[in-house]
This record gives structure tokens, sequence and C-alpha cells, in this order.
């Protein structure tokens, strides 16, 4: 249901605003500073309450969101014509202020949903077997990879058969069948699990004076990082009982954000977080910008839905890649080996942009087409009526530099067809890269899991789910500024750039965490590990 609406919700504001897709724009910005902003804050209350009552109210808020808004969508295409005429269409604006407002509810409801199910129940149900927590990673990610295909489908064919209006019904029914049965499911895990029931509180400060060593310690774990997240004894001290005045109420939830940016930039992860952050700083993807591009290249809706595919096996692929290496090389070296594979692949998008058929044109200034709109009060362009379809699909490299064919243009005047010799390269490039990428993100997912203390996993993923939509955010403007097609090869090397400093970053985590042993392919069976070992010790991963 997660997966249909958030397919769907972008669908249905283009269809509200007359094709265009400012509505939109505005709701990915707004989900975007959203997570941003309350990231930290939401993976506090996550730490601070039960985890039975965390997973509950999240999934109830975020279906029941999911549901309203479907209603509320199939009230304004019943009755958009009367709507817009009363209070000169302020009642229509409201409706659209209401609908991306629950929306973004939604998915700040979803967030928390990922962070204590996937953060961290998973990683309680798996208990010491990190074998264990490694399979059912990689099978959470499939069976969302698989989804990913599945949803758009069912919904793409009910809105295309049926009507948009048919398409919210059928979203808000299937999200209040799924509530109920994920409550249950829920709630048969919790009682199949003790261990869900007891929640570790703040370490006291005595048993933190054995633990807390300094990062840059002489001592080298063989394999791995710390398992347990050193901090310093000043920051869990007990504080003394006191009333809580009216201006620390108002102040807590910006020390809490401050604490969660500080905690997260102590973590011994630190690194490979922000190297898994960095790759969501990129062009190279199916979302709307790369998808519109293809467009402009000539790729039709069904070659590009059977792209999106190839895509999503592939990510399957690289969930299966990622539980052999694990095995075969260590955790580490699994995200470096990823990582490697990764940008091996990237390099055909990069040649993509200087072989025949790219757009790419230097002498063309990317911020051409934004300060037209901005300085001279350029009219947006609209999206062509269904009718004119080939005028679409030849003039689309004109709708994105701000201007539409004409439809009294001379028929017999068609352009001549763009080579798909670089557009080819750019799509083997990014379905090859999702093998490396997905076994690096589960890959520094799983350090995340073992790495961070259980009395922070919420407020860490939280702060990793803000600085992952920050970078996210930040390639939106990126498009912003350079929409024009002559400017996306530019966007292609950015974003390569991008993705290498990520790798980097997580190199030198794995360096400073394996040291001399890096480059050494072999790691002793976890199982074999003793036991005994103190709690501040490190252990192989």
């Amino acid at each position: 249901g997660d997966r249909m609406w958030h397919f769907a919700v972008s669908v249905f504001l283009v269809e509200l605003y007359g094709n265009s897709l400012l509505l939109t724009a505005v709701y990915g910005l707004v989900v975007a500073g959203s997570v941003l902003l309350l990231g930290a804050l939401i993976g506090d209350w996550v730490d601070k309450n039960s985890r039975l009552k965390v997973a509950q109210t999240s999934l109830v808020v975020q279906n029941s969101s999911v549901i309203l808004c479907g209603v509320i969508l199939m009230i304004i295409f019943l009755f958009k014509t009367q709507l817009l005429t009363l209070y000169h269409g302020w009642l229509l604006t409201l409706c659209y202020i209401l609908v991306i407002t629950i929306a973004n509810i939604a998915n700040l409801a979803s967030t928390a949903t990922a962070i204590t199910i996937q953060r961290d129940w998973i990683v309680v149900v798996a208990g010491e077997d990190r074998s264990k927590l490694a399979d059912m990673n990689a099978t959470i990610r499939r069976i969302d990879q698989l989804t990913n295909i599945l949803a758009p489908m069912a919904v793409g064919q009910i809105m295309t058969f049926g009507s948009p209006m048919i398409g919210c019904g059928f979203i808000s029914g299937w999200n209040l069948m799924s509530m109920c049965v994920e409550y249950l499911l829920l709630w048969k895990v919790y009682q199949k699990t003790p261990t869900l029931a007891r929640k570790s509180a703040r370490v006291e400060a005595s048993e933190l004076k054995q633990l807390n060593v300094k990062k840059e310690s002489d001592m080298k774990p063989a394999e791995g990082v710390q398992l347990i997240v050193e901090k310093a004894v000043t920051d869990f001290e007990p504080q003394e009982e006191k009333e809580v005045g009216c201006a620390a109420r108002i102040a807590e939830p910006f020390i809490t954000f401050r604490d969660g940016w500080v905690a997260y930039y102590n973590q011994p992860v630190f690194l490979a977080g922000m190297g898994l952050a960095f790759l969501y700083m990129t062009v190279l993807g199916f979302d709307c910008i790369t998808t519109g591009y293809a467009y402009t290249q000539g790729l039709s809706g069904s070659v590009l839905s059977l792209l999106m595919g190839a895509s999503a096996v592939t990510g399957i692929m690289g969930t299966v890649a990622f539980t052999w290496l694990r095995r075969k090389c260590g955790l580490i070296r699994t995200g470096l080996i990823s990582g490697v594979a990764q940008l091996a692949c990237l390099i055909l998008c990069v040649i993509s942009v200087f072989m025949p058929g790219s757009p790419m044109d230097l002498t063309v200034s990317p911020f051409a087409d934004i300060s037209a709109r901005l300085f001279e009060n350029e009219p947006l362009p609209t999206i062509a009526s269904p009718e004119s379809e080939m005028i679409f699909a030849t003039g689309m490299p004109n709708l994105l530099n701000g201007s539409i064919t004409p439809g009294n243009s001379d028929p017999e005047m068609s352009p001549e067809p763009v080579p798909l010799l670089s557009v080819s390269l750019l799509f083997a490039g990014v379905i090859a890269a999702r093998v490396g990428l997905w076994s690096f993100d589960l890959t520094v997912t799983q350090l995340l899991q073992e790495n961070v203390v259980e009395s922070e996993r919420g407020i860490i993923n939280g702060v990793q789910n803000s600085m992952n939509y920050l970078l996210d955010l930040l390639h939106f403007i990126m498009v912003i500024l350079a929409p024009n097609p002559e400017a996306f090869g530019l966007l292609v090397l950015i974003s390569v750039s991008f993705v290498a400093m990520g790798h980097i970053m997580y190199f030198r985590f794995a360096q400073k965490s394996l040291g001399k042993q890096l480059f050494v392919c072999h790691t002793p069976d976890p199982k074999a590990a003793p036991d005994s070992s103190p709690p501040g010790n490190t252990s192989t991963v």
C-alpha cells in the first residue's frame, strides 16, 4: 500500500493541476524538508517509547493519512469544477494544501515505521546471529524491489482502464485492509519475540567508563568496528528531576535536533553513513528526472517500463551479491567491493555523455532557461494534449528548453531521429550499477544496525534519513538550476563525482576500521568468535 501511494500521489497531483508539475514539485519539496528537519525528532520519539507502541502508532497514522488523502482526492476529482468557482478558487487551493499536508504526515509516519521495523525490530529478532541479520535485510530489500515493480503496475492499470478517482478509491481500500493485516502481524511477531518487550535505557555512566575508548585508538579490529557506540561519559550522566518550564519545552525539539546530529557525527560509522548519503546526490536513477530525459531522447513509455523492470532485477541481484560477499569477505569489505562495482558500471554513463546522440552542449548556458523564467516572466509550459501525441514526442526537447512545438507546424517537417547510442549506454550503466548500489546500501544498513547502541538506534537512523533527504534535495535543486537537456550531461558528470566522493568516504572508514587487513579477503566465522569477550571489545563482522 505504501508503494502504491508513493507512485500514485505524484500522478494524482499532476492530474489535479492540469498536467503541470507544480504541485508535484511542491509536494517533493515539503516531504524532503520535513524529513530533513524532523528526522532526528522522529528517531528520538522511536527511542523513547516502547517498540509495540511506536510500530502500531506509526502504522495507524500512516495508513489513516493515506485513506483520508484518498477520500479528499476523490471529492476533488468529483467536484473540481464546483470547487473552482467557490470563493474564487481559494477552497480548491485549500484542498490542495490539505492533501499535501496529510500526504506529508503519511510520509513522516512511514519514516518512523521504517526506522522502528527495519533498523530496530529486525536486529532484536535476529539476535546475535549476524548472518541471519544479513539474510533478513536482504529479504526485506528483495520484497521492496518486487513491490516497486508490482505496485505501480497495479495502480497504473487501474488508472488507465478506470479513472484517477477509481485509483484513489482502490488505494484507500487497500490501505484499510493492509493496515488491519499488518497490525495483526506486528502483534504476532511481538508476542513470539519476548526480547522486543525489553528496551534498554540510557547506559549508566559507570558502565560507559569501561567502554569509553577513543576513535583513534591503537587497537585495530580484525574485521569491523565496535559493536557498542563510543560516547563521552558526560553525555549520559543522570540528570536530577526538575520542573520543566515553558521555555525549556519550546527549546527541547531544537536541543534534540542538535544532539541527534552531534551523536551522528560521533558515531564510528559516520563516514560510512555519509558515503551512503552522497549516493542520493545523483540523477542516475529511475526518477522523474531521468525518465523525462529519456523521453527527450526518443524512448517510449513501454521501453522505459522494461528498463525499470530490468533495474529492479539487478537490484535483487545486488541483494544476492551482498549475502554471498559478506560470507566470503566480511561486511566492511563487501561495501568496498560494491562501491568499486558501482563506479565501474557508472563509467558507461560518463562515456555516454560524449557519444553520438548526447545533447550535451557546453556553449548553452545551463542557467539560461531559469533566468528567462525568473527575470523575463515567461510562462511555464504545459504538457501537450493526448491528441497530439506525436507533437509531444518530438517536441519534448523544446518543451524542456522553455518552448513548445506549435500545433500548426508543418507535419512534413519531422525532426531527424536522435541516435540511441548515448541514451543506451546511459541506461546500461544505470541498470548495471544497481547491483553495486543495493549491495552497498545493505552493507551500510547493517553497519548501522550492528554498531549503534540500542538506545540510540532511532535518533541515529533518523539523522541518517535526514542526510539522505538533504542530498536528494540538493540534486533536485541542481536540476532546477540547469533543466535543459544540453546540461544533462554535466549533471551526469557531477552525479558520478558525488558517488565517487561517497565511496572515498567509505574507503576511509574501512581503512580506519581494518587497517592493514583491509585487502585480506578472509574472515573467521563470526559464530566461532568467543562469547566471553568484554562488551567494549570488537569482534569480526
